[in-house]
């Protein structure tokens, strides 16, 4: 087995030298992936208000409507600069005063929530607009960092599962910006050596039919792919991606029933913890699993699927345009995750010390607009909305102002987006699988103390994965009582 290179938070990664980046970042002391490194051109972020970690960022020009942001990592002249860009322009041709800035926050997630809750909780920067990740949305509520929307920012064009993440209390806190949900990638190349006939999984396949694939690939005298080590990878390092997968597995278990109700009460038994922890420990076990996917996060694993060490991977929509830029349709084919998938994505809200309110409302508007929800999914991105998926007459026409570069390209100026696309220009698995995927996509658990929730869940799960794992049974007593502990019942 080859020897594993360890990369922090913010260091670069490859896949057959042209994936450039791992983005990922940690809540409450655990890494969180973003599933962000879309385009090659990880380091050429965007936008004025760019800042470097421990910096200390501007609020902006007086009249500046300011959106605090993650980094956007979909190449040079990013996607929501971009369309940041393209307000700005409108307000120019209606000869507003008003413009808006993006200002990136420095540092890994954690870092980022800290530094948003900090400076909302103080008024010591004039942010505007947040675009927070889809389970910090109750957190801020919560504690009135964010101020309830009106619900006529949203119609029913917007993914209703996606939906759902934006309220909190029977109220709307935000908008749906980009969304995200666990996909499963799969190497047909190995597939078609194993002499599978059929290598269009795209309809589905089930846990079972995974596995019997494995066996396929492994039989007994069969000359098996350059580098292939091990059936499947996924997330399952000390971090934000072991929870995803367990609270997949858990949810495929019992049938969706959460571990928390609408109110973030704990509503879990130890019989439902039992069974999610049967079914991650079927999921993970030696015979099927790299065994390195125990340490890994997002980029890791997009590294050791695109070298050809695994047949399958669970992962985010950004893999597919990332793996296209080595791996060709011959080779590489995307599925539904089988089970109950987890939504993910960041959503925008509206703080409560927003001297522009209204001005402010009217940009959020336009960021998650049909059209612009468009031109995120023409980037790379899970677009919100079902006619960035369906409507031909949608397209993406606010981006790419005058001035601005194309996300896909190099600094060659060869065109770097390898990524099938529809006659339409969509992602070429975007309506078939992508959006149904999203529809039946499911939350991870709604709480104001979901930090505490998400470092209780991935350490007790970490002894599932340890030298003298115990019993399920044993296993999730304890982890019922770690959970009573942090969270409300």
């Amino acid at each position: 087995m080859r020897r594993r290179r360890r990369t922090s938070g913010r260091g670069p990664g490859r896949v057959h030298g042209r994936i450039h980046g791992r983005v990922h970042g940690r809540v409450d002391g655990r890494v969180y992936g973003y599933g962000l490194a879309l385009a090659l051109l990880l380091t050429a972020c965007t936008g004025g208000g760019q800042a470097g970690p421990g910096a200390t960022v501007s609020p902006g020009a007086s009249g500046d409507i300011v959106v605090a942001s993650g980094r956007d990592v979909t190449g040079k002249g990013g996607i929501r600069q971009q369309l940041i860009d393209a307000w700005n322009a409108r307000q120019d041709r209606e000869h507003s005063d008003v413009h808006a800035r993006l200002v990136e926050l420095p540092g890994s997630a954690d870092q980022q929530r800290s530094q948003l809750l900090g400076a909302l909780q103080s008024d010591s920067a004039q942010y505007d607009i947040v675009n927070l990740d889809v389970t910090w949305v109750p957190e801020f509520a919560a504690a009135h960092l964010i101020r309830p929307l009106p619900d006529t920012l949203v119609d029913a064009d917007v993914i209703k599962s996606v939906d759902s993440t934006a309220r909190w209390g029977g109220k709307r806190y935000a908008v749906p910006f980009n969304s995200d949900v666990g996909l499963l990638y799969y190497r047909r190349d190995h597939l078609k050596q194993a002499h599978v006939q059929d290598t269009d999984l795209s309809k589905g396949i089930t846990w079972r039919q995974l596995r019997d694939l494995i066996d396929a690939v492994e039989a007994p005298g069969r000359s098996r792919p350059k580098g292939y080590e091990r059936g499947w990878t996924t997330q399952l390092g000390p971090y934000e991606g072991r929870t995803v997968n367990g609270i997949e597995a858990f949810l495929s278990a019992t049938d969706g029933a959460g571990l928390t109700d609408e109110n973030g009460r704990y509503t879990a038994t130890v019989q439902q913890l039992t069974d999610g922890l049967a079914e991650l420990r079927a999921r993970t076990q030696g015979a099927y699993t790299l065994g390195d996917a125990v340490r890994s996060d997002e980029g890791e694993s997009l590294t050791d699927f695109a070298d050809g060490r695994t047949a399958f991977l669970r992962h985010w929509p950004y893999a597919y345009r990332t793996l296209h830029q080595s791996l060709t349709d011959a080779q590489l084919g995307v599925a539904p995750l089988p089970g109950r998938a987890v939504l993910g994505g960041q959503n925008l809200a509206l703080t409560g010390s927003s001297q522009q309110a209204d001005k402010a409302r009217e940009l959020i508007q336009f960021l998650t607009s049909r059209e612009s929800e468009r031109c995120l999914l023409d980037a790379g991105f899970a677009a919100t909305r079902e006619s960035a998926y369906t409507a031909d007459d949608v397209t993406c026409g606010v981006a790419r102002t005058p001035g601005a570069t194309s996300p896909s390209a190099s600094p060659s100026g060869e065109s770097a987006d390898r990524m099938p696309r529809d006659d339409h220009g969509r992602p070429a698995y975007a309506r078939t699988i992508l959006l149904p995927a999203l529809r039946r996509a499911v939350q991870r658990p709604r709480t104001p103390l979901y930090g505490a929730f998400t470092q209780t869940f991935a350490t007790e799960l970490g002894r599932l994965f340890s030298d003298d794992p115990p019993g399920d049974a044993e296993l999730a007593a304890e982890l019922d009582k770690e959970l009573r502990k942090v969270l409300p019942g």
